[in-house]
């Protein structure tokens, strides 16, 4: 083998090996006389009586038991003390005269109440009583009748064909044909509604029916200027007192060719 190193002279692990070798064995050595170095001294013992002595009886005392506790004491007893009687002595009772003279005046204390909140704002008044609507009736026992007749001495079936022959005479003095509805020849019948009141003035009146051109507002203008006339109307009766009464007034309209 070649060596490690190119200068064999100065090489310091040329010597490792035996100084190993030397290294162990020394050691092992060492260890040996170690070892051998050391003795142990057995303690000699000796047996001279193994006699045991054995009693004749062997006494076995009974287990304790504990005893129960004993009971307390009984309490003391009750020492009852008698108390003389004592003398009760009626008294007078005094009765205080508590009637109220007439002239007595009895003010009850105000109290005001201690909260600091304020006090609830008064409950608002009722509303008004709303005012009582009379029916309006259709068919009474005395219908309505136009004024011009009561004076005639006459019977009730008579005095109703005399209103009504007075009421168209009326309807026909004041009603004008419209000159819309007599250039377009419109013709027809139109129905005004209105109602006779108690006192026999006409109230609510409207057209119910129309033939247009202003037919039905001409009809409707007749029936207003009943309010202006001298006289009232009958009113109707129902069981001998005035009632209201609605009225259906029919008005033709026809053109006269001459």
């Amino acid at each position: 083998m070649e060596s490690r190193t190119k200068y064999p002279e100065v090489d310091t692990f040329r010597f490792s090996g035996i100084i190993f070798n030397l290294s162990l064995v020394l050691m092992l050595g060492l260890m040996t006389v170690l070892v051998n170095w050391t003795t142990y001294e057995r303690p000699q013992t000796a047996f001279t009586d193994l006699s045991v002595e054995i009693p004749d009886e062997i006494i076995v005392e009974p287990p304790r038991t504990q005893e129960p506790p004993k009971p307390p004491p009984p309490p003391p007893p009750t020492l009852i003390e008698e108390v003389p009687d004592k003398l009760v002595t009626e008294e007078e009772v005094e009765f205080v005269d508590q009637s109220l003279e007439a002239e007595t005046e009895v003010i009850a204390p105000v109290e005001t109440p201690k909260s600091d909140a304020p006090a609830p704002p008064p409950p608002p008044p009722p509303p008004p009583p709303q005012p009582k609507v009379e029916e309006i009736f259709k068919i009474v026992e005395d219908m309505p009748r136009f004024p011009g007749c009561e004076d005639l001495g006459l019977s009730k079936d008579e005095r109703k064909k005399c209103a009504d022959k007075k009421l168209y005479e009326f309807i026909y003095q004041h009603l004008k044909y419209p000159p819309l509805a007599r250039e377009n020849n419109v013709e027809g019948l139109v129905v005004v509604q209105f109602v006779v009141e108690k006192d026999g003035t006409v109230t609510g009146a409207k057209v119910v029916r129309d033939i247009g051109a202003g037919c039905g507002d001409a009809a409707l203008q007749v029936v207003l200027k009943m309010n202006e006339m001298p006289e009232r109307w009958t009113p109707g009766k129902q069981r001998g007192r005035p009632v209201r009464v609605m009225f259906n007034l029919p008005v033709r309209f026809k053109l006269v060719t001459s």
